[in-house]
């Protein structure tokens, strides 16, 4: 067994933020209807149940439209690295999951950061308009 303090140390320095895991968060957040779409990726979002004092919570998933086992895992570090990048610092009232699309592999990683930057300010700035 793995000792709590060893995961720690074993997480990137930049990972500020939790994993969504369960299946029913995945589908609380589908139902919100909270969300934004870009060429490279889909945000969604909804409020958080629990207290939101604790760590932010994002998931990743990715379909198998995006393409075979190889091309999901790189996309959803792609996601992964984005959420390092963008929303780290972000408060944890909502609960977030960046959702795939085939062109997140062939995007500019800078470019989808921006884009990432642009849906996260339109979602908490407008919640209720909704794509």
């Amino acid at each position: 067994m793995i000792p709590d303090n060893a995961l720690k140390v074993a997480l990137p320095p930049g990972r500020r933020w939790q994993a969504l895991v369960r299946r029913a968060d995945f589908q609380r957040l589908t139902a919100s209807g909270m969300r934004r779409v870009t060429p490279g990726f889909i945000l969604q979002a909804a409020p958080r149940g629990d207290h939101p004092t604790q760590k932010l919570r994002i998931g990743f998933t990715a379909s198998r439209k995006v393409g075979n086992a190889v091309a999901r895992n790189r996309a959803k570090r792609r996601l992964r690295a984005l959420a390092d990048l963008v929303m780290a610092d972000l408060p944890a009232t909502l609960d977030y999951v960046l959702v795939a699309r085939p062109d997140v592999l062939v995007r500019n990683f800078a470019q989808m950061a921006g884009e990432l930057h642009h849906a996260l300010k339109k979602l908490t700035a407008h919640p209720k308009a909704l794509v």
